[in-house]
């Protein structure tokens, strides 16, 4: 493992006792402790790259299968947004290197509520992506294991592979970067032999028709691109973590954009060669299409088991960094009163409480959906997430834009103000087309999520107005 540095340990909640001292890059923290470290750029770009390639790119190229090779262009054109906002993310950290993320930029530009928003539909993606990976995963296992053909087997496998991350989590940041190292490295394996290998077994006539649903081609590229989103999902892991990175001012940044850049290629090159090596009717209904794509170039089945094996590896190494994402943001604003006080504490280096209570949601949620029966379930999982996602990625890019404009010398380069300006404004539009590509029913689904927390907040702004009457004020 490389790891360098140390992780700050517990931090209380601000009622209890004063906050830990700042260091020279800004974060906070105390002595470290034996199960801690500090990211460095290795681990925060595998962080990235973990979290960015995971289940999605096992599934998702089955899952744009039904709106044809019109899909590779959502592909492009969701590159050049994922990479904006990337860069969106780079230059906020740089700004303000604390862990929390969207969270941390929203309430720093807009106040409280702002803030809470972000943190709070951000938690939302986390977990039920947490739900989705798990369902995703079972897909592969079936390659190894048949769980699938029985409803309740696959539920219980499901609920395994979510939980298991969750006690790496608990012993301590340490063994997060251990096991998001090693996972994301395996990963590549299977990745790299059919993003490259299917290239030399390409057959045309396996793509299918271009444009295969019945609306236009616009609203083709936006549904597949709104699905695609979720594979997309975790370029800002290294700014929500930057109270755990070392030196985050500028290795947050370069992180995001090599982790991000790098997921991109290794995408085009997969779905492409899994489009030609998979006949498309058949990719439609497929539940492991890398497996299926090896076994069509090499023929048997042993090449299928060993990428179910490496893409359940790399799975479980998502939910590993996405699990402590998931507690990243709710600490960060439990520290200013805006989540429950229990979110804020820490044990060896990890948020313990917040990666319980999401565990214990995102279970509940896949039990939910295996229990409602639907054979989209991972569809409708991905669905919502694209839309939470966009709330505190449209807050992120609100907030560079504002500093952006507000003129103050001390938040902006001058030097860069146009170009600032531009990947801002290119990276906000690509956030209001994906609300747009994820349907009614994921906008209602999730607007129900917002409008819950809009009711916690009422509550969390009173009692912190109640504790500190000077909140209410500024």
């Amino acid at each position: 493992m490389h790891v360098t540095g140390t992780v700050p340990p517990s931090a209380p909640a601000p009622q209890e006792t004063p906050a830990a001292p700042a260091r020279p890059d800004g974060t906070t923290g105390a002595a470290p402790g034996r199960h801690s470290r500090r990211f460095g750029l290795p681990v925060a770009t595998a962080l990235v790259m973990g979290n960015i390639i995971g289940g999605g790119i096992f599934l998702l190229p089955a899952s744009v299968a039904p709106y044809g090779t019109i899909s590779l262009l959502a592909f492009g054109v969701l590159t050049v947004g994922a990479i904006a906002l990337a860069l969106v993310f780079g230059r906020l950290a740089e700004r303000d290197p604390r862990t929390g993320g969207p969270y941390v930029y929203a309430r720093e530009a807009f106040g409280d509520f702002a803030g809470f928003l972000a943190a709070w539909a951000y938690w939302i993606t986390t977990w039920v992506s947490n739900a989705a990976l798990a369902v995703a995963a079972v897909g592969y296992l079936d390659v190894l294991i048949p769980v699938n053909d029985h409803r309740w087997t696959a539920c219980l496998a499901a609920l395994v592979l979510q939980w298991l991350p969750a006690l790496a989590n608990f012993a301590g940041t340490r063994y997060v970067g251990a096991v998001q190292l090693v996972a994301t490295v395996l990963k590549f394996a299977p990745l790299l032999l059919v993003a490259v290998g299917g290239l030399f077994f390409f057959d045309p006539d396996n793509l299918g028709p271009f444009h295969a649903g019945d609306g236009s081609a616009i609203g083709a590229v936006s549904a597949s691109a709104a699905i695609l989103l979720f594979s997309y999902l975790g370029v800002e892991s290294a700014a929500v973590s930057a109270g755990e990175v070392k030196n985050p001012r500028r290795t947050v940044g370069r992180a995001t954009v090599i982790g991000t850049a790098g997921a991109a290629l290794v995408y085009l090159l997969g779905t492409l060669s899994v489009f030609g090596t998979v006949a498309h009717d058949r990719l439609v209904d497929s539940t492991a299409p890398f497996s299926d794509a090896v076994n069509a170039m090499f023929g048997g089945a042993w090449g299928g088991w060993a990428v179910a094996l490496a893409a359940l590896v790399s799975m479980t190494g998502c939910l590993n960094g996405w699990t402590l994402l998931s507690a990243q943001t709710p600490y960060a604003a439990a520290k200013d009163g805006l989540f429950p006080a229990p979110f804020a504490r820490r044990r060896r280096g990890v948020p313990t409480v917040g990666v319980g209570v999401t565990v214990v949601l995102a279970s509940l949620l896949t039990v939910y959906n295996y229990t409602a029966g639907s054979a989209k379930v991972f569809e409708i999982l991905v669905l919502v997430t694209t839309f939470t996602a966009t709330v505190p990625y449209l807050l992120a890019t609100a907030a560079q834009l504002y500093h952006l404009v507000s003129g103050h010398r001390d938040r902006i380069d001058r030097g860069r103000l146009v170009r600032d300006a531009v990947i801002a404004s290119v990276a906000a539009g690509f956030s209001l087309w994906l609300v747009a590509g994820a349907g009614y029913a994921a906008v209602y689904q999730g607007v129900l999520f917002l409008f819950a927390g809009v009711l916690v907040y009422a509550v969390m702004a009173a009692r912190k107005q109640r504790t500190d009457p000077a909140a209410g004020e500024r």
